[in-house]
């Protein structure tokens, strides 16, 4: 009768040991260079012997595959289900550009070492990040489209509007400070008057 539990208490510590590494050695990389760190330099960040980082990592190539998952399937799973919820093409747009600042704020420093380190993946690593970027490119197209085709929006070009979409929110991690004299939602909110209201000329449609 307990042995469910204890094997349901086991995977959920396993999985807990698992983000705290992927964290950990997402600031370690990020302070001394991919290159410069060593799978005993992350144990020791995490405060774990060497034997036990290997029972949840073979190699410091698949620690960084899994930071660049964080900011690659993570945002696909979370955030684009916002795209299939009720509501206009401007008003789900609103949403998506809402939760992918949050999402960014979690993972900024993951964020910037997929950015500056991704070049270190394995080429089938390479190819799964790759394959998740795009899906989410073609996702926001997609609604892109949908609000130029209701007159939602403007732009001409949904592949390029949806490109200079992205490219401006992913900025935001390399910028944003908490102390920086704005709030996340301060952001956000004007981000969304940017995107939505002025880029795609949705105006005050995204409600």
């Amino acid at each position: 009768m307990t042995e469910e539990p204890l094997a349901l208490s086991r995977t959920a510590r396993t999985r807990l040991r698992r983000e705290e590494i992927v964290t950990t050695a997402a600031r370690t990389f990020a302070d001394r260079g991919y290159a410069h760190v060593g799978m005993r330099d992350i144990a020791d960040a995490v405060g774990i012997r060497g034997a036990s980082l290997y029972h949840h990592f073979a190699a410091k190539e698949e620690i960084l595959y899994a930071v660049c998952l964080t900011v690659t399937r993570e945002p696909c799973e979370e955030n684009l289900p916002l795209l299939d919820a009720a509501g206009t093409p401007a008003q789900r747009m609103a949403m998506l550009v809402r939760a992918h600042l949050r999402h960014l704020y979690r993972r900024r420093v993951e964020h910037l070492v997929g950015l500056h380190e991704m070049a270190s993946l394995t080429p089938e690593h390479r190819a799964v990040v790759d394959g998740h970027r795009r899906y989410y490119q073609r996702r926001v197209r997609d609604v892109i489209t949908a609000g130029v085709r209701s007159g939602e929006f403007t732009v001409p070009d949904a592949q390029l509007a949806a490109f200079a979409v992205l490219d401006m929110l992913n900025g935001f991690s390399g910028w944003f400070r908490d102390d920086g004299g704005l709030s996340l939602d301060d952001v956000a909110e004007g981000y969304v008057e940017l995107v939505v209201g002025r880029m795609l000329g949705a105006g005050t449609a995204s409600g």
